[in-house]
């Protein structure tokens, strides 16, 4: 069989693979630089500004999760709608897809609009970085319901292999928001200097020009994914809903779970004082580019390996999903390789940092490295392989049991009982991934995930 799999690496296959990666890494690039540039603006200001434009962040992180978790049934469907050369159901699918992620968006929206300081509350008890995380949530909240069209049209466009649409449109919303963050945070053309306010308005008004621009462009030029009212209507019955559901909530749980997992995990660090929240701050935005092309491959991978199973070629689909597993691999050593040749000019950004901030963060760094080796086989098996194949139920039990039964007990554990250093606590992250690595392997081998979800 590894003869097979290598065989797998056309020029043909490796073309129309990054065809579709390399947009949806630059893409995730592009969303996680929003965070980098946030933090690399707030730590002129200080170490509570980092730490609360950190647990904000990720407390918008868990949201856009659920968001990913609810289109994740669309992009299942269009997929493998695309496969079967149904143009209607691509259209019907991300229309269903977008009604139903703003009802998720309107639940997360008005939680952190009307109840930021509980959130805030659940990482730090810190009152300053409560009342600083607490006006940034206010104000992005409205931003997620922008954010669930982006999405929602952002997995049609993948299904049809045409993910640079939405990835232009995402530059031009990130450019925004480089400028804007510049002008508010710092009180630039004679405005005030509205620190991590200023932040979370840039954040808001970038996406609503990326969302506008996007809407136009679809609309102006009739494209298959601009549906109209009818488009919305003709979903709108109980056995499309019923259908969507079926598929998206397992999978929008798990995306919860995990997503709330990391908080947590966020939450256990920041117990051991302001300094571990204030390096994880700036870690997270840094994690998020580093799994950039890892997650370009993953999700091309669901693309090809979804359009397959819906054409029935399941021992092509197979071969496949061992292919993109190596592919991965092979990009996390490379990826490390350049993470630690940019380590001290990368870090030497962050010059606001406290000098035991920055010791911390150094840290963290060395360790998350070796993190992202784990990090990419599970994540092109799960996100790539068996969800594309609608085995959405070994996936959520397999979250549950590695982060919440064993890597958030553990972690707890050493770091509340224990008192362990905080970087063997970080280190500890790393649990549940090499657990996922080998259930997952053993998942795939199985085929027990192979089904055509549009026969």
């Amino acid at each position: 069989m590894p003869t097979l799999i290598l065989q797998q690496f056309d020029r043909g296959f490796l073309r129309s693979l990054f065809w579709i990666a390399l947009p949806i890494a630059l893409q995730s690039m592009l969303f996680s630089s929003r965070s980098l540039v946030d933090i690399l603006m707030l730590g002129q200001l200080g170490n509570a500004q980092v730490a609360a434009a950190g647990i904000a962040g990720k407390a918008f992180f868990v949201a856009i999760i659920m968001l990913f978790g609810v289109s994740t049934g669309g992009a299942m469907l269009t997929a493998q709608f695309w496969g079967a050369n149904n143009k209607q159901g691509v259209r019907e699918a991300t229309a269903l897809t977008v009604m139903i992620s703003g009802c998720f968006a309107s639940v997360a929206a008005a939680l952190f609009l009307f109840a930021p300081e509980w959130v805030m509350g659940l990482a730090t008890q810190s009152p300053k970085v409560i009342a600083l995380g607490s006006e940034y949530l206010r104000i992005t909240a409205f931003n997620l319901l922008g954010a669930a069209f982006g999405i929602g049209i952002a997995v049609g466009l993948r299904s049809m292999h045409q993910p640079g649409v939405s990835t232009f449109f995402s530059a031009i919303g990130i450019g925004a928001n480089m400028f804007l963050n510049w002008v508010l945070i710092f009180g630039k053309f004679g405005l005030p200097a509205m620190g991590i306010k200023g932040a979370a308005w840039a954040t808001l008004l970038s996406g609503g020009i990326e969302l506008v621009l996007l809407a136009s462009y679809l609309y102006g030029r009739k494209h298959l994914l601009a549906f109209n009212f009818q488009t919305v209507v003709t979903v709108c019955n109980k056995k499309d809903i019923q259908r969507f559901l079926k598929l998206s909530l397992p999978i929008t749980f798990n995306h919860l779970a995990w997503a709330g997992g990391i908080f947590v995990y966020h939450a256990i660090i920041g117990q051991l004082g302001i300094n571990g929240l204030a390096a994880m701050s700036v870690i997270t935005p840094i994690e998020s580019l580093s799994l950039a092309m890892l997650i370009g491959i993953s999700n091309a991978s669901a693309v090809f390996i979804g359009n397959l199973l819906g054409a029935n070629k399941n021992d092509e689909a197979y071969l496949k999903a061992w292919a993109f597993s190596l592919l991965n691999l092979s990009f996390a050593l490379l990826t490390v390789c350049v993470m630690f040749l940019i380590k001290q000019p990368l870090l030497n950004l962050f010059s606001g940092l406290t000098e035991d901030v920055r010791a911390l963060t150094d840290h963290f760094f060395d360790i998350f490295a070796i993190i992202l080796v784990l990090k990419s086989i599970p994540m092109v098996m799960i996100v790539g392989v068996l969800r594309a194949g609608g085995d959405i139920k070994f996936c959520f039990y397999q979250d549950i049991i590695a982060q919440w039964m064993i890597g958030i007990p553990v972690t707890a554990f050493c770091a509340l009982i224990l008192h362990w250093p905080i970087e063997w606590v970080y280190a500890l992250l790393g649990l549940e991934e090499l657990i996922k690595w080998f259930a997952s392997s053993f998942r795939v081998h199985s085929r027990r995930w192979m089904n055509n979800l549009v026969a």
